[in-house]
């Protein structure tokens, strides 16, 4: 019965990833002869690790979901590059907003904490043709991710632009509303990509987020095979700190994965795509939306049982034990083995971690979400682990750490991290005109309405 069950989630994986793009995938790898699983355990001399093509090719990097409040075939996901967090095609956002009370326009502007916090660059009426448009960084279903810099300031911005006709068309128009708001939360913490500014003009949705160039976690791991222990440390705290932000404003993130951590410029991490986020849910709290990545599911997920954030340290779990030995823990080629893997293959830790690693991966990926790491106390939980001895929570949140591995970009306009593909095509004409630029007005009518609340600028915003 339950090898029927899993059969039965299968074709939902592959149908929501039906538009996948594989041309983001290839990062110049030689054909593999690798047709095992084997954990990868030291540094790859070739340029993918054991099992990383087809592992590539298979499942990874396809989040989804199923509930009750998508019609099927609505929630494709688009792996397109290292801003592929930018367009998830935000169709999982729905639960960042309460859809059950009414839309209040109050919450729908809100950008920072700290109104004292705010990014003051930009104008009180800030338009795309404030930027100079530089680079294509990525692309999505309803629009592009483009390279930006601010006129007046001279800052980077990353910038993505979006469709109103083809969001209207998708019937998307909660999700991107949500969205918004689920990313101007994080603006004040370290390591998650933030909300600077948004607007729009007749046609276009503009979103104004931090640029980060120093490449996919999971570039990186194709590129090396794994990391040695000290750089997973570093790696696996800064995605704690992020994580236990989360929770403490009572979201829980859900899809935690290479692809979802990008490095900035010197080599700390920034959380993006919060695609599968649910907020709202408090520190005994439970949802059963089934949704996540195939490879990093937890079991409580996969029984389609109520789950609360405990989930998110499962997936620290497998995503640290992927940077330690070069794959997750209980990866499969074929989903439904991997899934009943999942639920109750035993977890093995190469012999190559120290014993303290060893301790927090067994906690962590314990499969009784009650008896799970982090599931006492959280993030203090998590934060006080022998494996986590030698860090100063204050220093790391300071960014007084020196990260273990540098990026080495030249600067903002360095792009070796991002996939020729986009950044060799050219910027449309259409997002260079200033007609395109137009300011919105009251009496437009369809996509007016719908997108009341998207535009915001820092400087207007008063959320004390």
């Amino acid at each position: 019965m339950e090898k029927e069950h899993f059969k039965s989630l299968v074709p939902l994986v592959k149908m929501r990833a039906v538009s996948t793009v594989l041309v983001a995938l290839k990062r110049h790898w030689r054909h593999s002869t690798h047709d095992d699983r084997k954990l990868n355990t030291s540094p790859c001399d070739s340029d993918h690790p054991p099992g990383y093509h087809e592992r590539a090719l298979s499942q990874h990097g396809r989040a989804w979901r199923q509930d009750d409040e998508v019609e099927e075939g609505k929630a494709s996901s688009e792996r397109l590059g290292m801003y592929n967090y930018l367009f998830y095609s935000s169709v999982c956002f729905h639960n960042a907003l309460d859809t059950s009370k009414p839309s209040n326009p109050r919450f729908l502007s809100l950008q920072v904490e700290n109104a004292e916090d705010a990014d003051c660059s930009f104008s009180t009426n800030t338009t795309a043709s404030d930027f100079d448009l530089l680079k294509i960084l990525g692309k999505g279903s309803f629009g592009k991710v483009l390279l930006g810099r601010h006129k007046s300031s001279g800052k980077f911005y990353a910038i993505k632009v979006l469709q109103k006709s083809s969001i209207l068309q998708n019937e998307e128009v909660g999700h991107i509303m949500a969205e918004r708001n689920v990313l101007a939360k994080s603006l004040r913490h370290p390591f998650l990509v933030a909300l600077h500014c948004s607007f729009q003009t007749a046609d276009n949705l503009y979103l104004v987020l931090d640029y980060a160039n120093g490449g996919e976690l999971f570039f990186h791991l194709q590129r090396e095979g794994s990391f040695p222990e000290a750089r997973v440390r570093f790696y696996a705290a800064e995605i704690t700190s992020a994580i236990g932000f989360l929770h403490s404003i009572n979201i829980i993130y859900r899809d935690l994965k290479p692809e979802n951590i990008l490095l900035d410029s010197e080599g700390h991490i920034k959380l993006t795509d919060f695609g599968l986020c649910k907020e709202g849910l408090r520190p005994k709290g439970t949802t059963s939306t089934f949704c996540g990545t195939a490879e990093y599911l937890a079991p409580e997920i996969l029984q389609k049982q109520p789950y609360d954030r405990t989930v998110d340290w499962w997936c620290l779990g497998s995503v640290t034990y992927e940077m330690l030995f070069g794959m997750p823990p209980f990866f499969k080629q074929d989903t439904t083995t991997m899934y009943e893997c999942i639920l109750h293959q035993p977890l093995c830790c190469p012999c190559t971690a120290s014993p303290s690693a060893r301790v927090f991966l067994t906690g962590l990926l314990c499969k009784e979400p009650t008896t799970r790491l982090g599931a006492a106390a959280d993030f203090n939980e998590i934060s006080k682990q022998k494996f986590f001895a030698q860090i100063n929570w204050e220093d790391l949140n300071s960014k007084r750490i020196q990260p273990p591995f540098n990026p080495n970009v030249a600067g903002p306009c360095d792009l070796r991290h991002i996939d020729l593909e986009f950044t060799d095509e050219p910027i449309s004409s259409s997002l260079l005109h200033s007609g395109d630029f137009t300011t919105v007005t009251a009496s437009m009518a369809e996509a007016e309405v719908a997108f009341v609340g998207f535009s915001y600028n820092p400087v207007l915003e008063d959320i004390s």
